[in-house]
């Protein structure tokens, strides 16, 4: 390649290396790299050259290059000529030095060519270096610089030469007077040592051995005599720091004598740096370096200084250290090493320095203090073996400091001690109990609140970090187990521990597991050598009401029971076999459980049950006895945890189940009695049930004790109560009366069925009922439960023999009371769910009520609960009650409901009778219509579940009438309908349910399944919809069921209840029962046809009275369906409403179209109407000028009319007999509608607000779907095809799709709407010859057309359009010519003169605005050659692509890419044709930049195009090229593919390169950048793929021309593409 262009292609890099754009600067650099790298030597010339000529170029070009020079250097200073490398050298340090002033980015740049240069050659640099080095002279900044980074990238090349730079630079020192120069030299010095010490310590790998540490003692100890005395006290910070960091590193090479000199002096000046820097890092790397230097040469004089440096090093530990900022972790880490090398020299001093200082409260000094002491600890173990005693003493203070800052350090040094064996030596306890201690943290945050400061340790982080070290201690430090073990177990049983309890017990169970498989004898425990520890009894205690609550305390339930079980040796010798068996299947149950999902009471049973065959199994009554005083001793701890406190009690009533000593039982009852804590309704329900669990196996002794506690001076006033209840003097007797009335309650549900009838009368009524009249509620709450109770008690024994329970009304009878005392408007208390549930025990016990008993009790409960006000009501508050939270008042009224339903369904089970039913039935009846939904939903629900009840409950043992289904029927069919979702559901089960009872009634069997009954179901599902069509439809289907299954003699009085339902006080139920009442009437009433016209009289008032839509809708219905007779008067009064109809009128047209044949009537009409008149006329624009088209009124209006009609779905049969006719006739009404506006109303004089063209194509899509043409209706929505076809812009576009949708999924429709369409080809209005043509057009597209004989009558209409005045009819008519190829290929031939004809005049028309009907020519020619014969194109072809050809550059992208694929079609025509192999060479390079071309479907285009030319081009390799990589959907790598093809291009068309690149230049000015951008690449590859011999072809100095010109394009892609092309010229 000729040098001249390889040197203005780098003259062209050079210019743009400062390219604005950053992508393109580094493309530059890389060109001059690729360049540099080829051609050292000349590169390096031109840069060297363009810097000399450019003295004044800016600063950041200069860097650019002299950067350039620096990379070339670097990686080929091998081959580079060593008179360029001493120009180099000179030009580098020319450019370093030529000014004065320091220019930091261009000198730097300079000095480091000269540092990449001084890697090889060492001699020729100093001595250029030296040469600006002299003494006595200051020299400038950068050389010193130089030769300090040269001394850190070259050390065994500089250090021979350091002596004599020492040497000059002494005498510079005193002369710097500025900052920087001092700075410099100091940094110098700094890299000057370093190198020194790492040559001196691979002297094995160094040239010269023979060097030593004191060849440099005496200059450097001179340096550091300057910096020490005069420079280390500068004001300016950034030297004070270096400086500090060069007399660092210079301590190790000064004389040993010399440094014992300065340590005095020089450790005071370094610590006071501290003060005067924010950067502390360089200066504690300095001091540790200078620590290091003394204490390796034993330095006495070291210990005077001792005191002053820890006190500062101890400043520098405590300060924070922030993890995201680097140099403060480095200062932390530097302080440290500071300490390890004093403790290795003074070991005494520190440590006791240091536990001094933990002695200070300051926090920070604190952490300070006991991250030294971890880090002495871990790191020089043996100075601290004599230390251990003295440091466990000391950390105790510390320990007890209240900031978690400080006990994080603490465990952390906690941590360090246990592994080097400190825990086991006496005081080691002491760190283990601080350890669990902050194991059992409570919180710091609620969810969602975050702590503000960053540093902060809250208790989370804390506690977890915790118990992350006792787990690690208890795996990881062996000699810990016995420490440990069973040590731990003290933890468990203090409740100030309790949020350590899974901690703990995971700890136990892997020590206890490792003990127990090592079979260690320290595995069992000695309880009575072991004081602290709690007995076994109590640890039982404890995890069992641990498990009994699995999810508190971080999930303590799981860990709980495994340790009892491997604990279950040291709690009793015979627990190991049970435990065995019970506990696993307990843990099993927890891991598939939640908090949410456990069933907590089954899960107490089964504790309970594991305790209770525990003593038996163990079966040693004083054990158990023992069992039973603890836990009654450790009821205290639970204070503060009610629930987990009642549990115990329960606890304590099985351990007394197996306690057989009759006197402990009543030491224990007495003791429970006492110490109750009387006030709280959890634990008075607590103590009850362990004392009901106890009568199980006592009853005796159990009833007596109760009756003693009653008469005890507990419940008389007197001082001596106080003394019994253990001071607690605030207890009420009410409260301990109530915990005394619950026991009686419990003792009758649990003790033994045989024993207890005789006693319930006896003793435990009538110690109850002399408390029936008391006024407090808790009394109140738990005489009800108690009652409640005794009736579950006495209906369990009435199973096993009969009793007739006198007291029953009596009992009845003051729980009503109960109920009646309650507020009638508000829910507070669980009074009256607790009265019926009672009650729903008493009722089933004899004697039966009587019907006046009967009815008072469902009175009284159901006013009672049903005129409550809703749930979220808030009430009052009074002055002694408390307002209850909404989660307790929620489940206050879900209880209360609740109870009521049971107790309804315990009535009906008495009397399970139609009369029975109705007694209780009556009760609730008025409140179903309540205008309240909250009334309504209580009625209808308690409805739907008695007469479930009521079914489930049914035999029929005789032929009973069920005469009451009707009205029940009647009630609650409207509610189907009502607003409330519940209410709705509700009753929808209630009618199923009684159809089934009428069913069962009627004699069918019990498993029979009615179908129709069994559809009501699924309707509510529906019903949940509210959408109210949906509402309606099932109110009919309903009624429909309910008619079939309705006994006649029952109808009337359905009926009757449904006008009553007509004025419910819903809406929404009126209007169902009017659907219902209709429906029903259709069904088996008949006969009102005579009331039709009085009947459209009402319609008319009620559809305009009535304000809401979708009731409106609903009648409007209901009476229309009786309307259709009188269809006559309504028509002419609808055409003449005002547009746009009112949903009034609309109703109305759509209902006409129920009946097929006065819709057909209608149809007829308004298509005869349609065709004659006029669709609309021109006016006059007054404000644009110009015409408007304005609809007329009467056609406009039928439109609308025929839209509705087809609405209603009866009118499926008119449309599919007329379909063929309708279609044309709308569509045509469509094309007349295009931009049209609808008329003036004439009573208000303002445009109708009505969419001419929407309107009919609505109307089209209505009929449409109406025929059922479900896969064109899915088609045309898909393609949204109905926004299009009513805007003007992209009305062909909706008709093709339509077009396509008919021949796709309606073919044989075709026929009959083509010869319908024909005539108005001819028409006078251009809008409808547009449709009708891209109808037509479109149907060519389809093979139906062929099929059903179409072609000819289409293919003609074509041809004549073709001279249409339109000239959108002429391109449609293109457009459907170049159509058949697609739909009817086999024709093409037939019509293929005349194809070719019209396809090469559109190419050539001249009226054609936007080049339309030129593109679809082409487009169409295209589809026609794949089918035309060869003998048909053959002369043709080379005429045609002489069209093409200019088309190909386009500015439009749909022109462009059609002629290429027309390209690409007419390749098969050409093959083997030489006159068409130089055709595609004559384009390829086109189709090749196009490969980039902006728009996607170009691309698509050329890869077509290159495809199917392949085999044309005359290369194979090219052939197979294009075949594999242009893949229509296959991404593609331009730059690899373009690099390949230039490779066979060169490689099979030398001879045409010239003319290849000659093309690809022309592109250097196309309009699109990313073709500019390809067509340098395709350069770039074609030069740097050319071998030396075919350079000639190439006509370099253009192309070089191009490239410079393209190095300065506008778009930054296109230069960088032209920078890269250039680092190929090589």
């Amino acid at each position: 390649m000729d040098k001249t262009d390889v040197e203005q292609v780098t003259l062209a890099l050079l210019d743009a290396a400062n390219d604005k754009d950053s992508d393109v600067q580094d493309q530059v650099r890389k060109s001059m790299l690729t360049l540099g790298k080829q051609q050292p030597d000349r590169v390096l010339a031109m840069c060297q050259d363009y810097l000399l000529k450019h003295p004044k170029l800016v600063v950041s070009h200069r860097v650019v290059i002299l950067q350039t020079i620096e990379l070339i250097v670097g990686c080929r200073i091998e081959v580079i000529s060593p008179p360029r490398i001493k120009s180099i050298i000179s030009l580098a340090s020319d450019e370093m030095t030529r000014s004065k002033d320091v220019v930091p980015d261009w000198q730097q740049a300079a000095s480091n060519i000269l540092v990449a240069v001084g890697n090889k050659h060492i001699n020729d640099i100093m001595e250029e270096i030296l040469s600006k080095f002299q003494p006595g002279v200051l020299p400038h900044f950068f050389v010193v610089q130089t030769l300090a980074n040269l001394s850190d990238s070259n050390v065994y090349g500089m250090v021979p030469f350091l002596n004599a730079i020492l040497g000059t630079m002494l005498p510079m020192l005193s002369m710097a007077k500025q900052d920087n120069m001092k700075w410099v030299f100091s940094s110098a010095l700094c890299h000057f040592s370093d190198s020194i010490l790492e040559y001196l310590a691979n002297l094995d790998k160094a040239p010269d051995p023979t060097v030593r540490k004191d060849t440099f003692s005496s200059e450097i100890y001179a340096a550091f005599d300057i910096l020490f005395s005069n420079w280390v006290q500068s004001r300016e910070p950034k030297l004070r720091l270096t400086v500090a960091e060069a007399l660092g590193s210079m301590c190790h090479l000064m004389a040993s004598d010399k440094l014992e000199e300065q340590i005095p002096k020089l450790i005071p000046v370094i610590l006071s740096l501290y003060k005067k820097n924010n950067e502390h890092y360089i200066i504690s790397k300095s001091l540790c370096q200078v620590l290091d230097a003394s204490v390796n040469m034993g330095s006495r004089v070291l210990e005077t200084q001792l005191e002053s440096l820890l006190f500062a090093l101890h400043q520098q530990v405590s300060a924070p250290v922030d993890y995201s900022n680097p140099p403060t972790v480095k200062n932390h880490n530097e302080v440290l090493r500071c300490f390890s090398l004093l403790a290795n020299s003074f070991p005494d001093r520190l440590v006791m320095f240091v536990l001094q200082k933990l002695e200070n409260s300051n926090e920070r000094s604190r952490m300070g203090s006991l991250a030294v002491l971890r880090h002495l600890i871990n790191s020089t173990t043996s100075t601290m073996e004599t230390k251990k005693l003295l440091i466990l003493a000391s950390i105790r203070q510390p320990m007890a400091d209240h900031s978690n800052k400080v006990k994080k350090r603490v465990v952390q040094v906690i941590s360090a001690m246990a592994h080097h064996g400190y825990l086991e030596l006496e005081g080691g306890e002491l760190l283990v109990r601080f350890i669990v201690q902050h194991c059992a943290l409570p919180d710091t945050y609620q969810r969602g609140q975050r702590p503000t400061d960053p540093e902060e340790v809250t208790n989370e982080a804390l506690r977890t970090m915790c118990d992350n070290t006792l787990h690690l201690l208890t795996t990881t430090v062996g000699r810990l187990a016995d420490v440990l073990w069973p040590k731990l177990l003290y933890y468990l049983t203090p409740s100030q521990f309790n949020n350590a309890t899974t901690p703990l017990c995971k700890s136990l169970i892997v020590l206890g597991n490792k003990k127990k498989t090592n079979q260690e004898p320290s595995f069992k425990i000695d309880f009575t050598q072991e004081v602290n520890l709690p007995s076994p009894q109590t640890l039982m205690i404890r995890l069992l009401v641990n498990a009994a609550f699995p999810f508190n305390s971080r999930g303590h339930g799981a860990p709980s029971l495994s340790l009892l079980h491997i604990l279950s040796p040291n709690i009793h010798p015979k627990t190991e076999v049970v435990w065995e068996k019970e506990i696993p299947p307990l843990l099993s149950v927890l891991e598939e459980s939640m908090a949410e999902s456990l069933d907590k009471k089954q899960w107490d049973e089964k504790l309970l049950k594991l305790l209770s065959k525990t003593l038996v199994t163990i079966d040693d009554d004083k054990w158990v006895c023992q069992l039973a005083a603890e836990a009654t001793r450790y009821l205290s701890t639970y204070n503060n945890y009610l629930e987990e406190k009642s549990f115990l009690y329960r606890v304590i009533g099985v351990t007394l189940q197996q306690c057989f000593n009759k006197e402990v039982v009543k030491k224990q009852l007495q003791e429970i009695l006492l110490i109750a804590r009387h006030n709280d309704a959890v634990e008075r329900e607590g103590v009850a049930m362990g004392i009901g669990l106890c009568a199980n196996s006592h009853l005796e002794g159990t009833l007596a004790k109760l009756d003693e506690f009653g008469k005890s001076d507990a419940f008389k006033k007197s001082p001596s109560i106080f003394n019994l209840l253990k001071e607690r003097n605030d207890v009420e007797v009410e409260k301990v009366k109530s915990t005394l009335i619950l026991c009686y309650g419990q003792v009758a549900l649990n003790a033994p069925p045989e024993k207890i009838l005789n006693r319930i009368d006896q003793d435990i009524l009538r110690c109850i009922s002399k408390h029936f009249n008391t006024k407090d509620l808790t009394m109140k709450l738990s005489l009800i439960q108690s009652v409640g109770l005794i009736a579950k008690a006495i209906s369990e024994c009435v199973k096993k023999q009969g009793y007739v329970f006198s007291r029953k009304q009596e009992l009845i009878t003051v729980m009503l009371d109960f109920i009646k005392s309650e507020p009638a408007d508000a829910l507070r208390t669980p009074v009256r769910h607790l009265v019926m549930s009672t009650c729903a025990n008493l009722i089933p016990l004899d004697p039966p009520l009587s019907e006046n008993e009967g009815f008072d009790l469902l009175k009284v409960c159901v006013n009672s609960v049903f005129s409550l006000p809703p749930e979220t009501h808030t009430p009052e508050k009074t002055k002694e009650e408390e307002i209850l939270d909404p989660k307790q008042r929620k489940a206050l009224y879900k209880n209360t409901l609740a109870a009521l339903q049971e107790l309804l369904k315990s009535v009906l089970a008495k009397d399970p009778t139609p009369d029975g039913l109705q007694s209780v039935f009556k009760h609730i009846e008025s409140w179903l219509s309540s205008g309240q939904d909250h009334d309504r939903e209580r009625a209808v629900t308690a409805t739907a579940h008695i007469l479930a009840f009521y079914l489930d409950n049914l035999t029929v043992k005789n032929m009973v009438s069920f005469h009451n289904l009707g009205a029940l029927l009647g009630r609650l069919s409207p509610r189907c309908s009502d607003p409330n979702a519940v209410v709705r559901a509700a009753a929808i089960d209630s009618i199923y349910t009684l159809l089934y009872m009428q069913l069962r009634y009627e004699g069918f069997a019990l498993d029979y399944k009615d179908e129709a009954v069994d559809g009501l179901l699924p309707l509510k599902d529906q019903l949940e919809n509210p959408d109210h069509s949906i509402l309606y439809k099932t109110c009919s289907h309903l009624t429909k069921v309910m008619s079939k299954r309705l006994p006649q003699q029952q109808l009337t009085t359905l009926v009757f209840m449904l006008f009553e339902g007509l004025v419910d006080s819903q809406t929404n139920c009126c209007r169902a029962s009017s659907v219902i009442l209709n429906t029903l009437l259709k069904n088996r009433g008949g006969g009102l046809q005579d009331l039709v016209p009085e009947m459209l009289e009402v319609l008319h008032m009620r559809l305009q009275s009535i304000t809401e839509e979708q009731v409106r809708v609903a009648v409007g219905q209901t009476v229309l369906i009786l309307a259709s007779q009188h269809l006559q008067t309504v028509i002419n009064t609808l055409v003449n409403q005002p547009l746009p109809y009112d949903s009034w009128t609309s109703e109305m047209w759509m209902a006409l179209g129920a009946d097929p044949i006065v819709a057909s009537q209608i149809i007829e009409m308004v298509m005869e109407k349609l065709v004659i008149m006029a669709p609309y006329v021109e006016k006059e624009s007054m404000m644009r000028g110009g015409t408007t088209k304005v609809a007329a009124n009467q056609p406009l209006a039928m439109t609308c009319g025929l839209k509705e009609l087809l609405l209603n779905g009866q009118s499926h049969e008119p449309a599919v007999s007329r379909f063929p006719q309708l279609f044309s006739c709308l569509t045509l009404r469509l094309a007349a509608s295009i931009g049209v506006v609808a008329p003036k109303d004439n009573n208000s004089k303002h445009t109708a607000s009505i969419h001419v063209a929407g309107v009919a194509a609505e109307a089209l899509r209505i009929l449409i779907a109406r025929v059922q043409l479900d896969d064109v209706m899915k088609r045309l929505d898909e393609d949204n095809a109905w926004g299009a076809i009513q805007e003007p812009s992209k009305h062909i576009t909706g008709v093709t799709l339509l077009a396509r949708a008919m021949a796709k999924h309606a073919g044989p429709r075709l026929p009959a709407i083509v010869e319908c369409l024909c005539p108005s080809l001819n028409n006078i209005y251009e809008c409808q010859r547009i449709t009708v043509t891209a109808f037509f057009s479109e149907l060519l597209n389809h093979h139906v057309v062929t099929e059903l004989m179409l072609i000819d009558v289409l293919m003609n209409n074509m041809m004549e359009r073709i001279s249409d005045p339109c000239s959108t009819v002429r391109m449609l008519a293109v457009r459907g010519l170049g159509n058949i190829a697609v739909g009817s290929p086999e024709k093409v031939n037939k019509y293929a003169k005349e194809l070719l004809a019209a396809m090469s005049s559109g190419m050539e028309e001249k009226d054609d605005p936007g080049k339309l009907i030129t593109l679809e020519a082409m487009s169409g020619l295209s589809k026609v050659l794949l089918h035309l014969d060869k003998k048909n194109v053959h002369l043709l072809v080379v005429y045609i692509f002489m069209k093409i050809k200019p088309f190909l550059e386009s500015e439009n992208d749909d022109i462009r890419c059609a002629s290429i694929y027309l390209m690409g079609h007419l390749s098969k025509f050409g093959s083997g044709e030489q006159v068409f192999k130089d055709q595609i060479h004559n384009v390829l390079v086109s189709l090749l930049l196009h490969l980039v071309d902006p728009n996607t479907q170009v691309v698509k285009a050329c890869k077509y195009a290159m495809r199917v030319c392949a085999p044309v081009v005359g290369s194979e390799q090219i052939t197979a090229m294009f075949q594999n990589h242009l893949l229509e959907e296959k991404s593609l790598h331009y730059g690899e593919f373009i690099n390949n093809l230039t490779k066979y291009l060169i490689q099979d068309f030398p001879g045409m390169l010239n003319f290849y690149h000659i093309s690809v230049i022309q592109f250097f000015k196309s309009n699109w950048s990313e073709v500019r951008a390809g067509a340098a690449m395709f350069i770039g590859f074609l030069l740097g793929n050319l071998q030396e011999e075919h350079l000639s072809h190439l006509n370099m100095g253009t192309v070089t021309k191009g490239l410079v010109m393209l190095l300065q394009d506008p778009d930054p892609v296109v230069r960088v593409k032209a920078a890269e092309a250039m680092g190929r010229f090589h």
